[in-house]
């Protein structure tokens, strides 16, 4: 009998398996590639202190970050690319490193900067999660985590402040939303009717943009005026993760 799965990650809310987008890529790659994973989501039980999950764990491994999740998984034959070929392959790994340039920074910045956002539905939300004292203390120190990450990419010359940073990043993230849409198309998945990893990682970063009811939701907006990839979303959620549209 193969060693137990466990993956730890942020629970759901608004009709989501989990609100947290590197979580969302791991079970959403797990429910494709038919990897049996005990799914246990942080509760007040909660002893960790730096918010660096998802983490997978097994007899004699712990894994974290997506990208190294999957590839783990790969090497116990739980495989969503085996159909794929050589060029999709290789544009797979293309479109990935998009979506994280492109497309992550405004994710961040819509979850933990923008501060009206942050305050009235990350912070409490995340806070709830986990045991006090440490709820006083996480969701900031994620929110710097974020900020710090954006700035890694994107505060070099000429954009040496934050508000022409933000400029920038969600200017960036429609472009690279319109970009999907046109890839996507009427197809199902990104090739065609299985869903691959990169499946998995567009869904995982929309599929929060487009569900949690923030009160700033610029990109949101523009995310929802692509029905393509709003039907991805919620055939995703229905289909793999038995999450009616009227769950949200």
């Amino acid at each position: 009998m193969a060693a137990p799965l466990e993956l730890s990650c942020w629970g759901g809310g608004w009709g989501l398996p989990s609100v947290h987008s590197e979580s969302l890529v791991v079970m959403a790659y797990a429910k494709f590639s038919g990897a049996p994973l005990k799914v246990n989501v942080i509760d007040n039980t909660w002893r960790g202190s730096r918010g660096d999950v998802p983490i997978l764990t097994t007899e004699d491994n712990v894994v974290s970050q997506p990208a190294k999740i999957l590839n783990f998984l790969r090497k116990q034959k739980y495989n969503a690319d085996y159909e794929l070929s050589a060029k999709q392959g290789a544009d797979t790994l293309a479109y990935i490193a998009l979506l994280e340039e492109k497309l992550l920074p405004a994710v961040l910045h819509t979850f933990w900067v923008e501060s009206d956002n942050y305050f009235t539905v990350t912070k409490p939300w995340f806070a709830s999660q986990i045991p006090f004292p440490l709820s006083l203390i996480l969701p900031g120190r994620m929110s710097r985590g974020a900020l710090n990450r954006i700035l890694l990419t994107r505060g070099q010359p000429p954009l040496y402040h934050l508000r022409e940073v933000e400029a920038q990043i969600y200017r960036d993230a429609k472009e690279c939303l319109n970009l999907l849409s046109n890839r996507l198309g009427t197809s199902q998945f990104f090739f065609g009717n299985t869903p691959s990893t990169l499946d998995a990682y567009v869904f995982g970063f929309l599929a929060p943009l487009y569900k949690v009811r923030f009160p700033k939701i610029q990109l949101q907006e523009h995310l929802k005026q692509l029905s393509n990839l709003c039907r991805f979303c919620d055939d995703i959620l229905s289909s793999y993760f038995r999450i009616s549209l009227g769950d949200g």
